[in-house]
């Protein structure tokens, strides 16, 4: 009889998978969300109290679940008779990775003056701040007079098709570059169609990038012009009552977590760079007398396609910024399962800031990012609750500073590189909790990945099918994942990665991002599809099966 009761316990003994996946439980995610998002962690902006207190209790969480700690060395420090009696400082890790950003914006002294050339003669007109310009300074303030280059759209794809830059010298140079992109202005245009960017955001990670490019290419400023638009309508000083938001009516704009910018201190002022918005009689007077035309650059390029990047001969900009300081601490939350193997590494991440509160506002920022946040946390716990050790060792991680910049991915990637870390794949979990306008059944997410590791994505459709997950993905490869999220410090590394988000909504980076908003059965969905993935990875290479062919040697 026992043996038929042993036998009958063995049918059905669960696999280690099937325990992690029990441990992803509705209310795990609801629990820890109604926290992170809750007024008491006041939106987490970086460096702020709520932000240390929500890093403390992701912390508790991970020490909750036998997570052990993989952030900064720490010393205990022993009494002066403990010391007497031979204890020593012991070294131990900290769950927290500790470094410093510079907060910053413009002072109040900053002046912007275009230069012309001639034989034996030179003249310079001196515009107004917030009159006819209007500066996102560097870290530092500078002082510089150079030669203005003409860099069309400053674009480049990936199929390097059309590149403004590939002809042009920018080193020590001024760019002046138009918003946009070849053909933006002619939906029948073959630029429109090959280059327009899909999703709401995706502009402005398109001008966020092609200013990356230019600062590269060794821009020492940048001069943005949009022929269409009236950037003075944002400067004016006269603010009449009231100021009508689209969640509040008050006598004066709420204060803002876009006033100050932050940088890594680094070693070098290399990506410190100013960018000047100018009115059209600024960028007429920067092309008078040159030959160059917005308008008829715009219209040919949309035709040919052929970019049109020259020096604006005769033309420099003389300009001064003053910058306001200060350094401001911030940490991320790291956290490790060891392996079998203790040089190979995956890493699973997410950021936990947010905005922070102004004027009596909170953000919660209840989808960005506590939705990703509460993802990682929770493929932690389904790991420990498979009891198995995983083949690799499995990194996870809360940063912060993201969105100031993606510095605590970036921090903890530029670490993890001079200590020769060995990281072979990143999962990123980026507002993972909500549906878009056309998801009618609610179902709806993407993913993104890198474009040669094709298994990734053969393995997720096969682990939707086979546990009947109620996701409707949508799969984007890309040779290097750019964007605005975490996986792209990992993807300029050449670390393979793959991102998950469900949905970008109206309450984006606002106070209306909150707990009533979220699709709970969709975010449990993408914790478990990740947590498969990540234990499929972890314990097999099948992520490695690549679509890049190996060229036979000659």
């Amino acid at each position: 009889m026992f043996v038929l009761l042993m036998a009958g316990v063995s049918v059905f003994a669960q696999t280690e998978v099937e325990k992690g996946m029990d441990a992803i439980t509705m209310g795990t995610i609801k629990g820890q969300l109604g926290f992170l998002a809750s007024d008491w962690t006041e939106g987490r902006a970086v460096g702020t109290k709520g932000a240390y207190m929500a890093a403390d209790y992701i912390a508790s969480i991970f020490k909750t679940y036998g997570v052990e700690p993989f952030g900064d060395d720490v010393y205990s420090r022993p009494s002066r008779s403990q010391r007497m009696s031979g204890v020593r400082p012991t070294k131990s890790k900290s769950f927290f990775q500790n470094f410093s950003l510079i907060k910053y914006e413009p002072g109040e002294e900053q002046t912007f003056s275009v230069v012309s050339s001639g034989v034996g003669s030179e003249s310079a007109v001196n515009f107004g701040y917030k009159t006819d310009f209007y500066v996102r300074t560097g870290s530092v303030g500078q002082t510089a007079q150079a030669q203005l280059v003409f860099v069309g759209y400053g674009f480049e794809d990936e199929d390097e098709e059309y590149n403004d830059l590939k002809k042009i010298d920018l080193k020590g140079k001024i760019a002046v570059v138009l918003q946009g992109y070849p053909g933006h202005k002619d939906s029948t245009s073959v630029g429109f169609e090959k280059f327009t960017p899909e999703g709401r955001y995706a502009k402005y990670y398109l001008e966020r990038d092609k200013a990356t490019r230019l600062k590269e290419a060794g821009a020492i400023a940048i001069i943005q012009v949009n022929p269409d638009a009236d950037p003075t309508l944002g400067w004016s000083q006269n603010q009449i009552y009231p100021v009508k938001g689209s969640y509040y009516e008050a006598d004066k704009r709420l204060g803002s977590y876009y006033n100050s910018r932050m940088s890594m201190p680094g070693s070098s002022l290399k990506s410190s760079i100013p960018t000047f918005t100018i009115t059209p009689r600024v960028a007429n007077e920067i092309i008078s007398g040159t030959g160059v035309d917005f308008e008829e650059f715009e219209k040919t390029v949309a035709e040919k396609m052929e970019p049109a990047s020259q020096k604006l001969e005769g033309k420099s900009v003389a300009f001064k910024t003053s910058v306001k300081s200060e350094i401001v601490k911030a940490r991320n939350v790291v956290g490790i399962i060891e392996g079998e193997k203790t040089d190979e590494f995956i890493v699973v991440g997410g950021h936990y800031d947010h905005l922070g509160k102004f004027d009596g506002w909170i953000w919660n920022g209840a989808d960005d990012n506590g939705s990703g946040t509460v993802g990682v946390m929770t493929i932690a716990k389904a790991f420990k609750a498979t009891g198995k050790k995983p083949e690799k060792s499995v990194i996870f991680a809360a940063w912060t500073g993201e969105e100031k910049g993606l510095f605590g991915s970036k921090y903890f990637v530029e670490q993890a590189q001079k200590n020769n870390m060995n990281i072979v794949l990143n999962l990123n979990y980026d507002m993972i909790a909500r549906d878009p306008k056309i998801d009618t059944l609610k179902n709806k997410a993407a993913m993104t990945y890198t474009k040669a590791n094709e298994g990734i994505e053969e393995i997720t459709k096969k682990h939707i099918a086979d546990n009947d997950i109620n996701l409707d993905l949508s799969y984007r490869a890309s040779e290097k994942p750019r964007g605005g999220s975490d996986h792209a410090p990992f993807a300029e590394a050449g670390i393979p990665i793959f991102y998950f988000m469900a949905a970008m909504h109206p309450d984006y980076h606002q106070p209306s991002d909150e707990l009533d908003k979220v699709n709970w059965e969709k975010m449990l969905n993408i914790i478990r599809i990740g947590f498969l993935n990540t234990w499929e990875f972890a314990n097999s290479d099948e992520y490695l099966k690549t679509t890049v062919k190996v060229e036979e040697e000659k």
